[in-house]
């Protein structure tokens, strides 16, 4: 494994964060039971993943914190995130506070690496920075989290509107963005800042099921020329990023996007999910193999640098994954 340090918290983490939500929530969702989930948390960890990715809209908190009973706290990054909007409405943030309570609950510990809120929208950030997160801070000087952060909602802000002010408020220690080959936008909008701003960076969406489901990315592509947006050639092949396969290259399109996002300047955790050991295993062997060809990482840029919002498709079950 690699360790990264994550923006200015002095936290050390692993470059690969398991993801603890998703299409598989760590094989809950498709029928595992809490020890088998358990044990699949243990495998990743005995691999050098330090960054546990939660939350408590994903019903998984009480699986990480099962998992993390055997080792000492101080060796585990645990990250997890309350809703501040439920069934549309912006709740009070007296129960943004008692999330984060049960959040402790759940997960067996006296505090959490780092607190996010969840899926914040660009209209609701002023409301979040200003009234909602100074009650939070109170509870970071009690001890019951270390770090603040919030994350992005990507399928309904494609062009990083909300993140565009967040890396310029000192506030925050941690962001959550999506981030992938055909979503480029965080290359110009977000990454500069955050590096400069010592902001620590959580990628997603990096795997989505443009690059997963197959026919997705072909479809997807002959929508995209129809419209423009990319040369047509690449909806004239089933194939249409097969380039980035060959020696010296990608041993697939889902490696070649792992590959991408983890050399990217600026990302310092990229998020997988997994309910299969065998997927975890080839999940980590791409995040920690070399960078693409340049050449490759170039023609990416000029392909689908312009591109906003392509293949944000929300988590979906799928079998094993």
């Amino acid at each position: 494994m690699e360790y990264t340090s994550f923006g200015k918290t002095g936290l050390r983490v692993s470059v690969a964060g398991l993801g603890c939500g998703g299409g598989s929530r760590l094989g809950a969702s498709r029928g595992m039971s809490k020890m088998q989930s358990v044990a699949l948390v243990r495998v990743a960890m005995d691999l050098g993943v330090n960054l546990l990715d939660t939350a408590a809209a994903y019903g998984t908190e009480n699986i990480v914190g099962e998992a993390i009973k055997p080792v000492p706290r101080d060796s585990v990054v645990v990250a997890t995130k309350a809703q501040y909007r439920k069934g549309g409405a912006i709740v009070p943030v007296s129960d943004i506070v008692a999330s984060l309570e049960n959040s402790l609950c759940e997960l067996d510990t006296d505090y959490v690496d780092i607190f996010q809120f969840h899926a914040v929208r660009p209209q609701d950030y002023a409301l979040i920075r200003d009234e909602y997160a100074p009650a939070l801070l109170r509870e970071r000087e009690k001890g019951k989290l270390r770090h603040l952060g919030l994350t992005e909602t990507p399928p309904n802000d494609p062009d990083n509107t909300m993140l565009k002010s967040a890396v310029h408020d000192d506030i925050w220690e941690s962001v959550m963005l999506g981030f992938h080959m055909m979503h480029q936008g965080a290359r110009k909008n977000v990454f500069p800042y955050t590096q400069a701003n010592g902001i620590g960076t959580l990628a997603m969406f990096v795997v989505r099921g443009i690059f997963s489901i197959p026919g997705r990315l072909a479809s997807t592509m002959a929508e995209l020329a129809r419209d423009r947006l990319v040369p047509d050639w690449l909806a004239e092949t089933d194939d249409p990023l097969g380039f980035l396969v060959h020696e010296g290259g990608a041993d697939s399109v889902i490696d070649a996007a792992y590959r991408y996002a983890r050399h990217e300047p600026g990302t310092d955790v990229i998020l997988f999910g997994t309910g299969d050991l065998d997927h975890l295993r080839t999940n980590l062997a791409s995040i920690l193999a070399p960078p693409l060809p340049p050449a490759d990482v170039a023609r990416l840029a000029e392909l689908f640098g312009c591109l906003e919002g392509v293949g944000l498709d929300l988590p979906v079950k799928r079998d094993g994954k």
